[in-house]
């Protein structure tokens, strides 16, 4: 069960995914204005309804691997009476294979769509695209910065409390 007080710090990944999409499909246009100094058609995807609709996919998808340190994170702490600094470490090595094994497939299934030409991939790319970068950055950032923003709120909460950052979040 996810507490309330960490529902927030799942929340915090879901505008940087958003970010990581909008910079994916500038990143795919910059790029795709370059191809034809080397001889290809140029690639440009407009934000469009469809590349509109890869938000919604990507806010779907995006909280998923938040969820899983989060939750594991909170139980380490509130069950097992792990240090914040310990139920973190213990969450992200117990959840690293799950999310980039979640994470790595969406990314490889979803690459021929964004970055091979053929049929459908004109209509569809802006949302493959906005889709795979944000994946990417959201995984990025949920073993990144999401571990030390967790590790630094359960100690503040903590230490606020009184019991030197045992016992946080409620």
């Amino acid at each position: 069960m996810i507490f309330p007080k960490a529902f927030f710090l799942i929340l915090v990944t879901v505008p940087l995914g958003i970010s990581g999409g909008i910079g994916g499909l500038w990143l795919l246009n910059s790029v795709g204005s370059l191809l034809p100094m080397i001889g290809l058609d140029p690639i440009r995807q407009p934000f469009d309804m469809i590349t509109m609709l890869g938000f919604l996919i990507l806010l779907g998808t995006a909280v998923n691997n938040p969820i899983l340190i989060v939750d594991r994170t909170m139980q380490n702490f509130r069950e097992d009476k792990l240090s914040p600094l310990e139920a973190v470490k213990d969450a992200v090595a117990s959840r690293l294979r799950p999310v980039l094994m979640t994470t790595s497939t969406t990314l490889m299934g979803l690459a021929p769509l964004v970055f091979l030409p053929g049929a459908g991939t004109e209509l569809y790319r802006g949302l493959g695209a906005i889709v795979l970068f944000g994946l990417a950055f959201t995984a990025f950032v949920t073993l990144t910065f999401l571990p030390c923003l967790l590790v630094t709120l359960l100690e503040v909460i903590g230490r606020l409390r009184g019991s030197g950052g045992k016992h946080g979040i409620e």
